[in-house]
């Protein structure tokens, strides 16, 4: 075979550090990118956040440069401008450190208004149940083996507040001789009675028992809701309500005020100690009504203005160091490519928020209902980029509006028809669901069946498995688990 030379003129896309640095901070939530901008920060000292100065104006400047790469620490040459005053001015004041109006239980630091009133808000401890209890259990009279069997059963209690193993798998696990099986069961008769009442509890008929016997025996209907939970629960878990009535010679009042007392009960009592953690939402971009026009503006809060230190810059001309003149042209560059990755990621996010409000006009002026079907491939189209660009720019990027606070995401939805031949979107359905079950009868609920005729006659026909597809979407019960006697 001859060897030959050919030249040929083409286009390829080269993953350079640059694009994938920009691809990066392009699918960082504003959280994650925040962090991100602050490792900038940290690392590189010719970055920094617009607005700030590291200097006060009256005082001369001096310019060291000692933060290098470990293979760059080996030379001791220091860049000196001028020779170093006897105090440096700091960023801050005293003021700025400390307030007297800060409140003392972390309301300010956490994100909450603060009145002057010393309020504990829900999901601020970091207790869990499991420490909740055995705080309880040094607080009782245990003995030395009670208190291994104590600890046992506490390890096993779930998130909930039930005991997840049988009495046979405590005693294995305490490991002692001569644990008997009545005396498991009298130290977690103690513990149930912990707070909250019924932890501990192997069922939810026990937990629900536990609470009921801790009521003063004056109060009403105790005894036959007592007599309810323990003997019918598989009736009350059905809402068979007739057989409830017929089996405990009932009247109708009767039951609806027993159920009313049940309904004050915990099911669940480890979630009134067991909170989950409050995670904070930043929104990326805010969506306002001026002059009759939706407007979409980035918000300055969830990204600061970063730039250059100009001054800092300056140095690599003037120091006769080649290592530091190095130094500062390689950190200025890394610099102006952060910036310019956080520019186009501003830009391109803008582009797309502007586009999913065009689009979901109807959604800002009337709501849920009026949202229209929207896949990833319309605004990808609308804004000439890649659908996979349209994805990563709406993970984990949020909107607010006068509705509240949505991910990106929610705007995008399927295509179901209508009789008229348009199209409705499948969030617009999931909002009729929504509305005709908080309307309904609560004594004669809605079946899949009847939802699907009655959102029929508005134009749109679904199927009952879509009705019930959407209706578990939104963790609504089926109609026989809705029905009630309140």
């Amino acid at each position: 075979m001859k060897q030959s030379l050919q030249l040929k003129i083409g286009q390829h896309l080269t993953m350079t550090p640059q694009l994938q640095q920009a691809i990066r901070l392009l699918q960082l939530s504003s959280l994650d990118l925040q962090s991100e901008i602050q490792d900038a920060l940290d690392s590189n000292p010719l970055l920094e956040v617009e607005g700030e100065t590291s200097n006060d104006a009256d005082q001369p400047e001096t310019r060291n440069i000692e933060e290098r790469d470990d293979s760059q620490r080996e030379t001791s040459d220091v860049i000196k401008t001028q020779e170093m005053p006897d105090e440096l001015p700091v960023d801050s004041s005293w003021d700025d450190t400390y307030s007297s109006h800060t409140p003392a239980n972390g309301a300010a630091s956490s994100g909450k208004s603060f009145d002057g009133d010393f309020e504990v808000y829900q999901g601020s401890t970091s207790e869990s149940l499991q420490d909740h209890l055995l705080w309880q259990m040094q607080l009782s009279h245990f003995s030395e083996e009670d208190t291994a069997i104590a600890e046992a059963i506490i390890e096993a209690i779930d998130d909930n507040g039930y005991l997840m193993v049988d009495v046979n798998e405590i005693i294995e696990a305490v490991r002692l001789p001569e644990v008997e099986v009545e005396e498991v069961c009298m130290v977690l008769k103690r513990i149930q009675h912990f707070d909250p009442i019924g932890v501990g509890a192997r069922s939810v008929s026990e937990c629900l028992a536990i609470q009921l016997r801790q009521l003063s025996d004056d109060t009403e209907y105790k005894q036959v809701a007592l007599c309810l939970v323990t003997e019918h629960m598989d009736l009350l878990g059905s809402r068979d309500f007739r057989t409830i009535q017929r089996k405990l010679k009932l009247s109708e009042d009767d039951l609806r005020q027993t159920m009313r007392l049940i309904q004050q009960l915990h099911p669940h009592p480890g979630e009134q100690v067991a909170q989950q953690p409050v995670e904070y939402v930043i929104p990326d971009v805010a969506v306002t009504k001026k002059n009759g026009r939706w407007m979409v503006e980035l918000n300055p809060d969830s990204v600061p203005k970063l730039k250059v230190n100009e001054e800092y810059a300056a140095l690599s001309k003037a120091t006769k160091s080649v290592a530091d003149s190095q130094y500062i042209k390689n950190h200025t560059q890394e610099a102006r490519w952060f910036i310019k990755s956080l520019e186009s990621r501003n830009d391109t996010l803008l582009k797309v928020a502007n586009c999913i409000v065009q689009r979901q006009q109807g959604f800002f002026e009337h709501g849920e209902e009026a949202m229209k079907p929207m896949v990833l491939n319309d605004v990808a189209e609308a804004v000439d980029m890649h659908e996979s660009t349209i994805s990563r720019v709406t993970t984990q990027k949020y909107l607010h509006c006068p509705s509240g606070v949505f991910e990106l995401k929610y705007f995008f939805s399927s295509h179901v028809s209508t009789e008229g031949g348009g199209e409705c979107s499948s969030t617009a359905i999931r909002a009729l669901i929504k509305k005709m079950v908080a309307a309904e009868n609560r004594s004669k609920p809605l079946s899949d069946s009847k939802i699907a005729e009655l959102i029929a006659e508005q134009g749109i026909q679904v199927a009952r498995r879509t009705i019930a597809k959407y209706r578990e979407s939104l963790n609504i019960p089926s109609s026989s688990q809705r029905k009630s006697l309140l």
